[in-house]
């Protein structure tokens, strides 16, 4: 039984009103796959698998939708996709170098029609079509919602037309909602919720369908009989909290259509993103290997390229970090990490030996080791102009100036070097 606070509770937030649909989340369907169908129509229709050759290591990065129903997705392991999908499915690996680029001429596009964008991630960016209807109006919209629900579905017909990628359009009163109805809209669709009917178009849905509850949470959802979002929205806090957490009350608020009305902060994806002065999270690398490695040596060397890079990132952002963090998966899929606290730096030569112990001691003889990855946390900016008669200072400067015209591959550690045939 829901008490009198949470009835209370649930009066004075439904009474709140709702601003209008206006933020809208730009999604490109399969973009991976897309992007590979363009440079090689000969895919078109087919069963395309993006992420590697079949049988090979690693995860799926895009699946096509005729590839789908057999349950093959992105984010599921090549051997579990190599199993599901048919033999007439075509697996590919990803093409480097090419999906930012599209990426940022779908952006183009959509700045043309609203300046403000953000990117969520390589294949979505939110955007304010906030203070746009007066804009855009035209005697054929039947009121505001009709001008931005059209506006959005010329501009996904533009991204078709100019670049050959499909793409769907969410738009809603907040990001949640604004996610949910891009994902309704897919493929290549417009769904437009109204201010006022978030909670009648969430309700009926599936609890799965609400960013934040993924499987794990879904099927303990189901357990204790809740299985759409309006039976987590009427649902009392203290029922869902051995779920959520702390995160219950921010989820039933989601359910029932409440959310951010920001657009957030950028996001970029796929290229690392390193601005300068840039101090919050953290800076990472990690490596799946193409075969396990048992050798010693050889796993050194690939977590000495790894601390190379992420110091040539710390240093092109201008910060320094204090934690390091070495995290290590084995053939069996135990994963290990363990972290150091340090001197503030963004030095290989301070942070190599700090790791290589910390490797040392989770090593096992045992097993091989199947990912390494290397974390750089507790950012910040210490003791910088002290730099500037730094004899290391100087032959960093000099190492990341020849990286800066020649790629990061140009020059580096010989240790980084050592397990490489072909250099």
């Amino acid at each position: 039984m829901i008490c009198y606070a949470e009835q209370l509770f649930s009066l004075v937030v439904m009474s709140i009103p709702l601003p209008a649909a206006r933020i809208c989340l730009l999604d490109l369907d399969t973009f991976f796959v897309s992007v590979e169908r363009i440079l090689n129509p000969d895919l078109i229709g087919k069963p395309v698998v993006v992420g590697g050759k079949r049988g090979s290591r690693g995860v799926v990065t895009a699946a096509s939708y005729e590839v789908r129903p057999f349950g093959v997705r992105s984010g599921i392991s090549m051997a579990e996709a190599d199993r599901l999908a048919p033999p007439e499915a075509i697996f590919i690996p990803s093409t480097r170098g090419v999906y930012s680029d599209y990426a940022q001429k779908v952006r183009d596009i959509a700045q043309d029609f609203t300046p403000q964008t953000r990117v969520a991630s390589i294949d979505e960016m939110y955007l304010d079509f906030n203070g746009c209807e007066r804009l855009y109006k035209r005697p054929v919209d039947d009121d505001d919602d009709a001008t931005i629900e059209r506006v959005c579905w010329e501009m996904t017909g533009r991204i078709q037309q100019e670049l050959g990628l499909p793409s769907s359009c969410g738009i809603g009163s907040c990001r949640t909602v604004a996610k949910v109805a891009s994902g309704v809209a897919k493929p290549a669709g417009v769904r437009l919720v109204p201010a006022g009917t978030e909670a009648d178009f969430l309700g009926p849905l599936p609890v799965r369908k609400l960013p934040g509850i993924g499987p794990k949470a879904e099927e303990r959802l189901h357990a204790i009989g809740i299985t759409t979002l309006a039976e987590v929205a009427s649902s009392p806090v203290e029922r869902l909290k051995p779920i959520f957490g702390s995160r219950s009350q921010d989820m039933r608020l989601r359910a029932m259509g409440f959310g951010k009305t920001s657009l957030g902060r950028e996001r970029p994806a796929f290229r690392e993103h390193d601005p300068v002065g840039g101090s919050v999270g953290s800076i990472s690398n990690e490596r799946t290997f193409a075969e396990d490695i048992s050798d010693v040596h050889d796993v050194e060397s690939r977590i000495c390229g790894l601390v190379e890079r992420v110091c040539w990132r710390a240093r092109k952002r201008q910060v320094k970090a204090r934690t390091v963090t070495l995290k290590l998966r084995y053939n069996d899929f135990e994963t290990l990490s363990r972290s150091r606290t340090v001197e503030p730096t963004h030095s290989e030569a301070d942070l190599l030996p700090v790791v290589l112990e910390l490797y040392r001691k989770l090593r096992s003889r045992k097993k091989r080791v199947r990912l390494v990855g290397i974390k750089l946390s507790n950012l910040g900016t210490f003791g910088k102009q002290l730099e500037l008669f730094d004899e290391r200072a100087r032959l960093h400067r000099s190492v990341d100036d020849i990286r800066k015209r020649f790629g990061f591959d140009a020059v580096g550690a010989a240790a980084s070097k050592g397990s490489q045939k072909k250099r």
